[in-house]
């Protein structure tokens, strides 16, 4: 048995194009982010998608919106927070620029692309990771024995631990890496 997971970063938002931490905020597609998911749409069309995952945020429904209207076949669609944004606390809404001005770069570099760090009543991506990996886990289940591809209507960070994952990343490579808008990435679970 085979199963394909086909995870994907929902379109560029207003605060995205803004620099702005959007964080839990509900944030909505740019003209730009439409297209983006119009984008993984096309780049997804001959694929078969059997059941979809999307946060809350609708950035996330609506980029898996345009998605699975090529995929008929897809009549499971679950809404599931653990594949919600970091929540950047106290700060979220604030412009990344504005914070650096009022703190310095090191401090944003920190906890933005640091493991461990959270802006104050906010998550760290070591707790993001947390939250990610029981999902990981439900989901692996879930395909366990059966034919059954997954799209993944997902965040920037909540990205991160599920590519860790599957693409045997440590940490440090986790932190690194970026997801593009309008494009996707597959694995291959055998079971």
């Amino acid at each position: 048995m085979v199963s394909h997971i086909y995870l994907f970063r929902h379109g560029m938002t207003e605060d995205n194009a803004n620099g702005i931490f959007c964080g839990w905020r509900d944030s909505k597609l740019t003209k730009k982010g439409l297209e983006d998911a119009k984008i993984v749409a096309l780049r997804l069309k001959n694929k078969k998608i059997q059941i979809a995952y999307q946060s809350s945020l609708s950035r996330s429904k609506d980029t898996l919106k345009e998605v699975l209207k090529f995929h008929p076949e897809c009549n499971v669609v679950v809404t599931d927070d653990r594949i919600i944004e970091r929540k950047y606390g106290k700060i979220q809404g604030m412009t990344h620029y504005s914070y650096i001005s009022k703190n310095s770069p090191k401090r944003y570099d920190d906890f933005h692309r640091g493991y461990y760090k959270k802006p104050l009543n906010g998550e760290s991506i070591q707790d993001v990771e947390k939250r990610v990996n029981k999902f990981l886990k439900e989901l692996i289940e879930t395909v366990k024995g059966r034919d059954i591809n997954v799209a993944i209507s997902a965040h920037g960070n909540s990205m991160r631990p599920i590519r860790k994952h599957f693409e045997k990343l440590s940490t440090k490579q986790m932190m690194e890496i970026e997801s593009y808008f309008d494009n996707f990435y597959e694995y291959v679970i055998y079971s």
